[in-house]
């Protein structure tokens, strides 16, 4: 990557995020989240499944897989300073180019988790990523991103907040993709809110209200009504087992 992103990514963090530690409640916020969003995608693995979080960051995600019992989990970034994050909590994150990892791995992987990941590739490099992830998966295994969602209600502040942004996608150009690429069994949900307190269950009552909102406008416009708003999208495909006899 020897473009200006990688003048960004040199000091992603202490340039651009200040602080990047979650306090304690923040923390527990977001494992809940994770709780109810991310680790239904997991639930049939066994917890010695061999798991690979590209742009681990910090490693937030790695810690939660940990907690909850994934072993063999592990991470990469090009950002030091992220990884030296991970590394503090003894994590396994390591300083690595996607590609080259995910080559090294020829179809040993069970998962590949990309959490506001694909959105940093052009659409170009968007599909190597996704050919590297396919080959670097065994028969049967999956990807699971979420991605910023060009077709959400409010779209703008998520998918032009970051220069680095090089591409956006929504249901239907991230299943393109994903079928471009040799994925099979596709299916997206929705990213926020969740009911784990009062106020969550606020937050919901009060989205589920804008959605049906957006829906009825979107019929009134085009007839049809669209499954996913939120400014992220979170999506999980399958590499097809191989055929047999």
């Amino acid at each position: 990557m020897n473009d200006f992103r990688s003048r960004l990514y040199d000091r992603y963090v202490s340039t651009f995020k200040g602080d990047s530690s979650l306090s304690s409640a923040a923390l527990a916020s977001h494992w809940r989240w994770c709780d109810r969003r991310l680790l239904p995608l997991f639930a049939d693995l066994p917890r010695s499944a061999k798991i690979l979080e590209l742009g681990c960051g910090p490693g937030y995600l790695l810690e939660y897989l940990e907690r909850n019992g994934f072993k063999n989990a592990s991470g990469v970034d090009i950002s030091e300073e992220q990884v030296a994050l991970a590394q503090q909590k003894r994590l396994r994150a390591t300083v690595a180019d996607v590609f080259a990892t995910l080559e090294s791995a020829a179809g040993t992987l069970d998962a590949v988790v990309g959490i506001d990941l694909l959105e940093h590739f052009s659409k170009d490099e968007g599909i190597r990523l996704c050919d590297s992830i396919y080959r670097g998966l065994r028969p049967s295994g999956r990807v699971v991103f979420r991605t910023p969602n060009g077709s959400a209600l409010l779209a703008g502040p998520i998918v032009y907040g970051d220069l680095t942004h090089m591409a956006i996608y929504n249901e239907s150009s991230l299943r393109q993709l994903l079928a471009l690429t040799g994925f099979g069994d596709i299916s997206f949900y929705e990213t926020g809110p969740t009911p784990k307190n009062l106020k969550g269950l606020v937050r919901c009552g009060i989205w589920n209200a804008a959605r049906a909102i957006a829906n009825l406008v979107r019929m009134a416009e085009s007839g049809g009504c669209q499954a996913i708003w939120t400014q992220n999208i979170l999506c999980v495909a399958f590499r097809p087992a191989e055929a047999t006899g």
